[in-house]
């Protein structure tokens, strides 16, 4: 998947993400959604390298990941907005959409959590003696947590065919990363656990693409898991109540300076280079648009849950009593 397919996907979760903040401000969506505008290439890049019944673990900013997997956006809006016609029925939201069909094992609202899950599904597949492959999301914030270098100790020591993919976008929440980390890249932490590991420009879905498919082709081969940084850059805000609030933690000018490399407009142009003409995507843009209109008119009006159903779902098989008691 790369060309015009790559183009398209990234589209899609740009018009997907800018529908969400909008529904969110109209109060259609409950709470804070977390955008993944900017960062459209890398979560392309690398599940362009993935296969179906590949595994991959995201994070509060899960969006981006699971449509660049292969998931329904009609059923992700569904759940975005409370309905039962929903990818996990309604009730994951934001922050927890799993497909486990499509090899999306959830979003994760927990900082770099998402690391031990695709590291036991690694295991799994090691075990089970097939070439599947697992990959992890995680940010420069979540490169700080203890649970992410248990993952890549075991992972290096047992070779797991894992992806660790680290999205740097410079900021954990408001905090820029140069404060809060002594190696300034972060890819080099990774090396120290033996495995490969490579810092990439996460504004050029390519780029990201060609490290995937060296990561991927290591790890389905039986060498173990590789980490790649990918340098990317989130254009709004950390999440979409952040205008309201007023944060001034970036500059306008480094704003400007990284909207210049927007990973669409980047892979666009290319395109236009390599014979595509400007029709071509012009009609790409007006398909991704009405096929996200319509995915957000099917979405609403699909069902809510009803509240008999509240505790449907809690249990594996059913509620069970506690100690032998009913």
């Amino acid at each position: 998947m790369m060309g015009t397919e790559a183009l398209k996907r990234m589209l899609t979760i740009r018009t997907f993400e800018q529908n969400i903040a909008a529904l969110v401000n109209a109060n259609r969506v409950t709470g804070v959604t977390h955008e993944y505008i900017g960062q459209e290439a890398v979560a392309v890049g690398i599940c362009a390298e993935l296969q179906q019944d590949d595994v991959i673990t995201s994070t509060h900013r899960g969006h981006g990941h699971v449509i660049a997997k292969g998931g329904d956006i009609v059923r992700m809006f569904a759940e975005l907005m409370g309905r039962a016609t929903g990818m996990n029925r309604g009730r994951g939201g934001s922050m927890h959409i799993a497909d486990v069909s499509i090899g999306v094992f959830g979003a994760n609202g927990i900082v770099a959590a998402g690391a031990p899950i695709a590291g036991g599904a690694a295991l799994a597949m090691r075990l089970s003696g097939t070439d599947r492959v697992s990959a992890t999301f995680f940010g420069d914030g979540g490169s700080n947590q203890g649970v992410l270098f248990e993952t890549l100790n075991l992972a290096a020591l047992w070779k797991l065919p894992m992806l660790f993919v680290c999205e740097n976008n410079g900021y954990a929440a408001t905090t820029s990363i140069d404060s809060v980390l002594a190696v300034k890249s972060i890819s080099k932490r990774a090396a120290a656990f033996g495995m490969p590991a490579e810092t990439v420009d996460g504004m050029d879905v390519r780029a990201v693409r060609d490290a995937a498919q060296r990561a991927v082709t290591l790890a389905r081969s039986g060498g173990g898991p590789s980490f790649i940084e990918a340098l990317t850059y989130r254009f709004v805000g950390h999440h979409t109540a952040e205008t309201l609030m007023k944060m001034e933690y970036r500059s306008d000018e480094e704003l400007v300076t990284w909207k210049e490399r927007d990973p669409i407009e980047l892979e666009a142009a290319r395109l236009l280079a390599e014979g595509v003409s400007d029709a071509a995507i012009d009609e790409l843009r007006s398909q991704v648009a009405a096929h996200v209109k319509r995915a957000i008119e099917m979405a609403d009006g699909a069902p809510r849950p009803s509240p008999e159903s509240a505790t449907d779902f809690m249990y594996a098989s059913g509620t069970r009593p506690v100690g032998g008691r009913q």
